[in-house]
């Protein structure tokens, strides 16, 4: 997975880096067409803001944008929207009105 992170107008700690990069390394295991992800740091006023862009193999790409008081918790927040978002990408590919047979009838 490709991993781009910007920061726009600040300055981002090496902690920080690290710990986007943590995060974004997990995302893969809630959507496996996770092809890229892009994380952009900004602040505005006392807002400090981190917005993720995902690439998705054969899909549309998404967007999460979160905030906080400082950039440890924009993460927090980027992190539980980013979870969600896939989750429900995931789902979407999945049939779940498809019957399994049993392993008796089998």
């Amino acid at each position: 997975m490709k991993m781009q992170i910007t920061a726009r107008k600040c300055d981002v700690s090496q902690t920080i880096r690290d710990r986007a990069e943590e995060l974004a390394g997990r995302w893969p295991r809630f959507e496996p067409a996770l092809s890229g992800v892009q994380i952009v740091f900004s602040v505005d006023g006392r807002e400090h803001d981190v917005e993720a862009i995902l690439s998705l193999d054969r899909m549309d790409r998404a967007a999460a944008k979160g905030r906080g008081d400082d950039f440890r918790k924009a993460l927090d927040d980027l992190d539980k929207k980013v979870s969600k978002i896939l989750r429900r990408q995931h789902q979407k590919r999945t049939d779940h009105s498809a019957v399994r047979p049993s392993k008796a009838e089998a």
